[in-house]
């Protein structure tokens, strides 16, 4: 097993077989021990993220899995924190997909003079380049096209698998009654598919409860209570 990518929240290894073993680690991300998902650097570690991390993410990629949308799951290690998957090619390197049902995070810090905290959004679809050092920025579909990154259709299909992605955990979450304010996804393409890579957890969503924003841990034990 070699260690081939160290990040934030998770390490990645290759294996002897082609496949890729993922780490699920207890840090998430923030700024001065306060957790945002939106966030570029390690604000914090919690007991037990890593695990719930991975207990959400299982949860998800199989229920996706069963309704037809390809993802690079294989299998997890809950005991062990980890997850097998395919490889798969990223998109230039790498992309951050965000659907939003409210306005609140770095849409808000961006569009606060147009928008109130907190209201309602429409599937909003946004793209943003992987890239700590510029602060991970915005890119248009223009940009991304004209770059090289992507094409056109693959644009399309991109936001579409977004929203209906996102679509699917916001009911899943509101079956528990909570409301999912926006989630970050990444994907990939194997075989020159493309397909959901990364992961599903509290450690990349805003959900809350009763008007209370729910930590990683507390909306893994919330979703997944018998």
């Amino acid at each position: 097993m070699k260690l081939v990518y160290k990040g934030k929240t998770k390490d990645i290894f290759a294996l002897a077989d082609g496949t890729y073993l993922m780490q699920f680690k207890d840090d998430l991300t923030g700024t001065d021990g306060v957790f945002d998902p939106g966030a570029n650097t390690v604000g914090l570690s919690v007991a037990g993220a890593g695990r719930a991390g991975l207990r959400l993410t299982k949860y998800f990629f199989e229920i996706l899995e069963a309704k037809g949308i390809p993802t690079h799951y294989i299998e997890a290690d809950l005991e062990a924190a980890t997850m097998k998957v395919k490889p798969a090619q990223h998109f230039g390197a790498g992309l951050e997909v965000i659907c939003r049902y409210r306005a609140v995070g770095s849409f808000l810090r961006r569009y606060g003079k147009y928008a109130k905290e907190g209201q309602p959004l429409d599937a909003f679809v946004e793209v943003t380049l992987k890239d700590d050092e510029r602060g991970d920025p915005p890119i248009s579909e223009d940009a991304l096209v004209m770059l090289g990154i992507l094409t056109a259709a693959e644009y399309r299909e991109l936001k579409q698998l977004t929203q209906k992605i996102a679509a699917i955990v916001k009911d899943e979450l509101a079956k528990k009654e909570i409301e999912l304010y926006d989630i970050k996804f990444e994907f990939g393409k194997i075989d020159n598919q493309i397909v959901l890579i990364d992961e599903i957890s509290g450690g990349n969503m805003r959900a809350y409860k009763n008007g209370e924003h729910l930590s990683p841990l507390k909306l893994a034990e919330l979703v997944l209570e018998p």
